[in-house]
């Protein structure tokens, strides 16, 4: 068994990403990892050469700035790197996705287990997507609790933005992967960057999407999605993420909007009636 681990960048560095931390995340359990890099206006491509990684691949790229639909660019740029992998299973980390080091073991065998399996066409993992601080993630069904990273490289898929696939099935209309559960978590830390880079991030990507850089408070959330992190993170984050005491604290005078008034009732409902109402690009069948 092969695989390729691949991601995309452009100003990785300026915008706050802790892609070499992601990479070294799972180097211990791919054979390569593939990156497209765009056009850099920082030391995103220095610091990728400066780890010294054999199993690196460097995919020089363009992006086109003409796209502002949907973010199609990113499903762009996931795809170039995707097509350059050589592995039975291809593994996606966006720049600030990191793996736990003890969940490697149970990744592998998954891709082992499920390599020959027809009806498994991808790995899903749970989520955690930390707010303000390390201590703090959010939950609530606005936010991806569960989400395909690994695909098998020998199916008909592509990206039509960033965040997930679509199977094409005898050139009919796309649809999601079917799935097995992975046993290991996802540790996003996108929105634990500080205000500045992120919003320096919206400025240079919202136009992606055709919109205009609104400015960023984390402060502006509900307390009632942001809970206490009691556990270990990964080694290779240890440094980036410093140190800080206590749970992040949001306004307390923030009123939700119409959209997270909703995802509160949803929320509601989960509690109420056990079950689990967000977003799913994929079909579970094992």
């Amino acid at each position: 068994m092969k695989v390729s681990g691949f991601t995309f960048l452009k100003n990785g560095q300026m915008l706050g990403y802790p892609f070499v931390e992601s990479i070294q995340s799972i180097l211990p359990i791919v054979d390569e990892f593939v990156v497209a890099l765009g056009p850099c206006d920082d030391d995103t491509e220095a610091m990728l050469l400066a780890m010294n990684e054999p199993k690196l691949k460097m995919i020089y790229t363009q992006w086109n700035d003409k796209m502002k639909d949907r973010g199609y660019v990113y499903g762009q740029q996931k795809m170039i790197a995707q097509f350059n992998c050589t592995g039975d299973w291809v593994f996606y980390l966006e720049a600030d996705e990191v793996v736990h080091e003890d969940d490697l073991e149970n990744i592998h065998t998954a891709m082992q287990k499920h390599l020959n399996d027809d009806q498994v066409e991808a790995l899903v993992f749970d989520y955690l997507h930390f707010y303000g601080n390390k201590n703090s993630y959010l939950w609530s069904p606005g936010w991806y609790r569960r989400a395909p990273r690994i695909l098998k490289n020998s199916i008909r898929s592509y990206a039509p933005d960033g965040l997930f696939w679509l199977i094409l099935e005898k050139n009919k209309v796309g649809r999601y992967p079917k799935a097995a559960l992975v046993n290991a978590t996802m540790y996003h830390y996108g929105w634990v960057r500080s205000e500045a880079e992120m919003n320096q991030k919206s400025k240079q990507v919202q136009q992606y999407w055709n919109k205009s850089h609104t400015k960023i408070d984390y402060s502006k959330i509900s307390q009632k999605i942001i809970k206490e992190f009691k556990h270990t993170h990964p080694q290779v984050m240890k440094q980036w993420l410093g140190e800080v005491e206590g749970v992040y604290r949001a306004d307390s005078n923030y009123h939700p909007t119409r959209k997270e008034k909703k995802h509160l009732l949803m929320l509601h409902l989960e509690r109420f009636f056990g079950i689990e109402m967000s977003k799913k690009h994929y079909k579970l069948v094992r």
